[in-house]
Order: structure tokens, then C-alpha cells, then sequence
């Protein structure tokens, strides 16, 4: 029987949500879910409309990302977790090639490359994540940057289940927190050398006007977390 796969698609007033549920419902891997969490949105709801009864709809008051990521989380009935922003596109075969990649190799999480793309879908900068050839270059790198697009994973459901939902008190880093926690406790995130994801640069996506925010955070996060994932390194690596 094949794993299931839950896709989680955080959504707020963004109005490129329904290139994201199409690129979601055009897997050419079949068993999965679509979970849809609107984060207390007021515009492009009507974009939502065609597909209420392909995807599951759950609506929320207001929180942030992290708030809608943890109530999907709860929701999700696959075996392995994948995130969507609302703005982004996923290639035909991320589910499929990414599964199989995990289990030919055993693995709990794993991460890809991805496309910059800008609003009309044209490709910016391909291949824009470093390449890896192995787990050590993964870990080496993070001490120094964040090497991880939250919408190139693929995680098994049980290791949020062990290490907790994101941190909800990251407004706008939750992700950065969340792989520093996994790989600081060795949850190995393993780099498929594949572009699976297209990741959209646009004026009003939360990377663009918050960049001071999304700083200060990065610095609280790397201060606790640093050393502890150089330790992980001196220690098993």
C-alpha cells in the first residue's frame, strides 16, 4: 500500500492561491491530501471555490504561518508531510520522486533545490540552492546559513511527533527554528539534487516586507540553537 502524502497549504490573501492548489492536485503521485488552512482571510477567497471539494478546508482565525502550519499538522492523516506555500508551485513529480528517494534510502526528512520564479511564473534563478553530496556538507553549511526551503521538504509525520509543531513565537522564522530543533537532534535532513519546487519572489510575500523582522529572529534562533548543532557535528559527524 502506498504511503500517504498530506500537502499543507498555509493561506493568507494571497491571490496566486489557486496556482498553488492546481500544482498540488497535478501530482503524478496519488495517494494524497490537500489541506488547506485559511489563516482568517478576507480577499481572493473566491479562488477557492472550484476546489472546496477536492482539498480539505479548514478555517481559522487569524495567527501567522506557524499558528496554520500546527493546525494542519493536527488535521493531516498522511504519513509524511509536505508544505506548500500558497504562492508557490510544485513540479508534477515532487511528491513521487521525492518519496522514493526516502524510501530507497530510509529517510525521516529530506529537502530539494528549487527555481526562483517572479509573479508571471517566469524562471529568475534556476537552481538556487547550493548543491550537496553528502549529510556532513548539509550541517557544515547550516551553521552559516539557511540552506533549507520549507517547500522543498518532505518530513515523516511521526518526527513532528516527537519534536513538536512550530514555534509560533517565530512570526515569521518558524521554519529556520524548526530545522535547526531536527538537526540539532539529529533528525538528518538529506539533500535530493533535484528541483521539485518553484519558489515565487513578488512584492508582497512576507520574505519582501519583513526583512528586519525575519533578521532579529534569525539571530535570537541561531544564538541558542549554533551551538548545539556544532556539538551534533564534533560529536557524529
Amino acid at each position: 500500500m502506498q504511503a500517504k502524502v498530506s500537502i499543507l497549504i498555509p493561506f493568507y490573501n494571497c491571490s496566486y492561491v489557486d496556482q498553488a492548489i492546481e500544482s498540488a492536485l497535478k501530482q503524478d503521485y496519488e495517494n494524497i491530501e490537500i489541506v488547506l488552512i485559511d489563516d482568517g482571510s478576507t480577499l481572493y477567497l473566491e479562488k477557492l471555490k472550484p476546489y472546496k471539494k477536492k482539498i480539505v478546508y479548514i478555517k481559522k482565525e487569524n495567527g501567522g504561518t506557524a499558528t496554520a502550519l500546527n493546525l494542519g499538522l493536527e488535521k493531516a492523516t498522511g504519513d509524511y508531510i509536505a508544505w506548500l506555500s500558497s504562492d508557490d508551485l510544485f513540479m508534477p513529480d515532487k511528491i513521487s520522486k521525492q518519496l522514493k528517494f526516502m524510501l530507497e534510502n530510509k529517510l525521516d526528512a529530506s529537502f530539494t533545490n528549487y527555481h526562483i520564479i517572479d509573479k508571471f511564473n517566469n524562471v529568475l534563478f534556476p537552481w538556487h540552492c547550493k548543491r550537496f553530496t553528502s549529510i556532513t556538507e548539509v550541517y557544515k553549511e547550516f551553521i552559516t546559513t539557511n540552506v533549507i526551503n520549507g517547500c522543498t521538504v518532505l518530513i515523516k509525520k511521526e518526527v513532528f511527533e516527537k519534536v513538536g509543531g512550530f514555534n509560533e513565537v517565530f512570526k515569521y522564522t518558524h521554519d529556520y527554528e524548526m530545522w535547526y530543533r531536527l538537526l540539532s537532534k539529529g533528525y538528518q535532513m538529506h539533500y535530493l539534487d533535484d528541483v521539485l519546487t518553484k519558489f515565487r519572489t513578488h512584492e508582497d510575500s512576507g520574505t519582501s516586507r519583513y526583512q528586519n523582522e525575519m533578521i532579529s529572529e534569525m539571530r535570537m534562533i541561531e544564538s541558542y540553537y549554533r551551538p548545539q548543532l556544532i556539538q551534533y557535528i564534533i560529536c557524529n559527524l
